[in-house]
């Protein structure tokens, strides 16, 4: 039986996998939202290749407010209160993995998931949710290219 909060197919690997990542993805967050706001987030010098890297163990995690070694760097997209978001992007995160049969994130894969986000009932709506899930997805995808 699943836990509260995850879908039916969440297991004990997905739970594994999101605890190991997770951190790494918060600086990516909080570096996103310094790159986009003057007023919200923390410049951390952190882009996706640091957080592929920090969230696959290949390079240490960083305290939550010291800067990534190197010149600062362009990150991802995403503007928004990561204590809110974690959850969608978690279940993102879990879902690329979950529906490795979808290449790519279509019309498909997002009725799938938006029906699994309602049955959830996270107290989130899909379309406030639908951009975490999707920057979850991304970031799964782009962590298992890195393994090729």
């Amino acid at each position: 039986m699943a836990q509260q909060g995850n879908p039916q197919w969440w297991g004990t690997q997905h739970t594994s996998t999101w605890d190991r990542v997770k951190e790494a993805l918060s600086r990516d967050w909080e570096q996103t939202k310094a790159d986009f706001s003057n007023e919200y987030g923390k410049e951390l010098n952190q882009d996706v290749g640091d957080t592929v890297k920090q969230a696959m163990g290949k390079e240490p995690i960083p305290a939550p407010n010291q800067k990534t070694p190197e010149e600062p760097k362009t990150a991802s997209q995403h503007t928004s209160n990561w204590n809110d978001s974690e959850p969608a992007i978690r279940y993102g995160y879990g879902a690329s993995d979950q529906y490795k049969e979808h290449q790519d994130w279509d019309d498909k894969v997002e009725a799938k998931l938006k029906e699994e986000w309602h049955d959830l009932k996270s107290g989130r709506t899909w379309d406030e949710a639908k951009t975490s899930v999707r920057y979850g997805w991304d970031r799964a995808r782009k962590s298992v290219g890195s393994k090729n």
